[in-house]
């Protein structure tokens, strides 16, 4: 078993940029150097957490207020960073999150409602933790949200809810970055996957030198 500090890398971005392959593809590739890669999603990654995900995920656009999302991401999460994500870099290993907090940041602090605060206080309050490095695959709201819904997964709540909402989620990553730079990295999300795997690449190459 590989022990020593381990690295939590995020990958972020607005519905269909395609970050969930890309979360793919790099595990893949990072299992080559001989370390344990853990990769996980949210919301989920845990047998809770996977629970609260189909509350979440599913159904009526208006289900769920804000504020109430903003309870169940939280609960979900730090279910997460308990059972999957604190043990695994505690033995070392690399954690790829398909999603972390800066999705709540984004989705309910400033797409849904303004509730940065809120948001901020809850994560300080119960989760307390950030990736060592987040990459936001930044991707045209009109092909991202057309390739969302393609895609017909029966999980579309938060593609459900428009163009103009996607549109704010772009603006909300887009403020992130400049928000967090010492963290966060804007990947153009154009082109081929493997096309974009490559800037995801010598992202982390960067941060690992």
């Amino acid at each position: 078993m590989t022990t020593g500090p381990g690295l939590f890398l995020s990958l972020e971005g607005i519905d269909g940029s395609g970050k969930s392959t890309q979360s793919r593809l790099l595990a893949e590739r990072l299992q080559h150097s001989g370390r344990e890669v853990v990769l996980t999603r949210e919301p989920g990654g845990s047998a809770g957490a996977e629970e609260i995900r189909a509350l979440l995920v599913a159904g009526d656009p208006g289900r769920w207020s804000p504020e109430t999302e903003i309870l169940l991401f939280t609960a979900a999460r730090r279910d997460h960073l308990e059972r999957k994500i604190d043990p695994a870099l505690a033995r070392g290993a690399i954690v790829i999150s398909d999603r972390f907090a800066d999705s709540t940041r984004v989705y309910q602090g400033a797409a849904r409602a303004d509730l940065r605060k809120t948001v901020d206080a809850l994560h300080d309050l119960m989760i307390g933790r950030e990736p060592d490095l987040t990459l936001i695959i930044d991707m045209d709201p009109d092909a991202a949200l057309s390739r969302g819904l393609a895609r017909d997964s029966g999980e579309d709540r938060f593609e459900d809810m428009g163009q103009d909402f996607q549109t704010r989620l772009a603006k909300g990553f887009h403020a992130l970055a400049e928000e967090y730079p010492d963290r966060c990295r804007l990947i153009d999300g154009r082109g081929s996957a493997e096309e974009v795997a490559a800037r995801v690449w010598r992202a982390v190459e960067q941060h690992l030198q």
